[in-house]
């Protein structure tokens, strides 16, 4: 039809000049109306180019991180978690906190694992406190977070998690009711599925004997290599979405964009709204664990404020799919009871640190991230890589030699 139009426009021409401007006008238009396809071609490239090369930059400090990890779940048991998380004390607590720094990293494992612990036994907010301190205080995280928006935030991590967890303590004894509590662990009880229940049903960890001869041990040895593997398989959704998503808005979202959001133009109102902005953004991302550390790197390039990209961190419990997972778990009232108590705590501890790194001008400056290098470099970071893929070689060469697949689809 446009051809047909644009003819009658040329009616003056012969025939065969009518029929060739007809020709070149449909041209026109396809032009006209595809443009974009190569542009949308070279924008998805720049964010997979993107997406590659921020994963190349933390990739030794995942295996690092994962290495840790997978050495301490192989000296220290479930039930021992169990054992020690009896009541809501002070000294319970820590315990719970320094129990969840030493687990994966791995949200949807962590929340399986105190819904787990709970049904055994454990304190209800003793096992929260361990479920907020695995995904928020645990070595991957710190290095990772240094590696893409600096050494300041994995600080403010470290110092601004038991804060959190204090405030979270509070909220629970002030507000936990005994009705609710008692419906949530009735819930707890009936065992619906959720995520990472393999995950949580599988316990290779080596009690007997000193702890350098229990890592030491061929059976150590083996369920390191099968935790390292298994950790790997559980976060790679979260991470390469994660990467996948700071990538495309990296590369799409203009600055001002979030600049806008985060109130940059007030700074006094950016400090203030910040913490509460950052959890909202977490929950709509669907992305947690370490996967969201990429996103908090193009938060914090693109200019959120410090508590606000902290506090965004924080919120990786509080994903839409974890917020289904708390209803099926401990039922739709306890699940709004987590959300509000949990994100009331990362606000609130985001918003101390914000004016605490302030008052000691630890905040930086400058809003820079790892993510704008779009090429590989022979540097320190290739080294390390090249170095840290040879016990990540070694470590699946165990994996695959001492049954690790079968476990895997054992675990489902």
């Amino acid at each position: 039809m446009h051809s047909t139009l644009l003819c009658i426009l040329v009616w003056d021409l012969s025939p065969s000049e009518l029929h060739l401007t007809g020709v070149t006008a449909d041209l026109h238009f396809a032009a006209a109306l595809f443009p974009s396809l190569p542009a949308i071609a070279k924008a998805l490239g720049h964010a997979l180019a993107m997406a590659f090369m921020m994963f190349w930059d933390i990739l030794w400090g995942l295996v690092l991180g994962f290495s840790l990890s997978a050495v301490v779940e192989a000296v220290i048991s479930k039930q021992e978690i169990v054992q020690l998380l009896p009541d809501d004390k002070i000294k319970t607590i820590g315990k719970a906190l320094a129990l969840g720094a030493a687990s994966s990293s791995c949200s949807y494992a962590a929340v399986a694992l105190t819904r787990s612990i709970i049904r055994k036994g454990a304190n209800f907010t003793a096992a929260m406190a361990f479920q907020l301190a695995s995904t928020n205080l645990v070595a991957e995280l710190a290095i990772i977070l240094a590696l893409l928006v600096g050494w300041q935030f994995t600080l403010a991590e470290f110092l601004g998690a038991p804060i959190m967890v204090a405030v979270m303590v509070l909220l629970f004894r002030a507000f936990l009711r005994p009705g609710l509590l008692k419906s949530a662990l009735e819930q707890a009880q009936k065992g619906i599925r959720g995520r990472m229940e393999g995950h949580v049903a599988m316990d290779m960890s080596v009690t007997e004997g000193p702890l350098l001869q229990r890592i030491f041990s061929d059976k150590g040895k083996t369920a390191i290599s099968h935790y390292f593997v298994m950790n790997w398989v559980m976060l790679w959704p979260d991470i390469f979405g994660g990467l996948l998503i700071a990538g495309a808005l990296a590369a799409w979202v203009p600055s001002k964009a979030w600049q806008a959001f985060f109130l940059t133009s007030h700074p006094f109102l950016a400090k203030l709204w910040g913490p509460f902005a950052g959890p909202l953004v977490a929950i709509l991302s669907f992305v947690c664990s370490v996967g969201n550390v990429p996103l908090a790197a193009v938060l914090w390039q693109g200019g959120g404020s410090f508590g606000g990209i902290l506090a965004f961190i924080f919120a990786d419990l509080l994903v839409i799919p974890i917020l289904d997972i708390y209803r099926k778990y401990y039922g739709t009232k306890m699940m709004f009871f987590l959300l509000g108590t949990m994100y009331i705590s990362m606000a609130a501890s985001a918003l101390v640190i914000e004016f605490l790194f302030g008052a000691l001008r630890l905040i930086p400056t400058e809003h820079r991230a790892t993510i704008t290098e779009m090429s590989i470099t022979w540097n320190y970071t290739t080294v390390l890589n090249i170095i840290f893929l040879i016990p990540t070689a070694l470590l699946i060469w165990r994996f695959f030699r001492t049954g690790g697949p079968k476990m895997l689809r054992s675990m489902k």
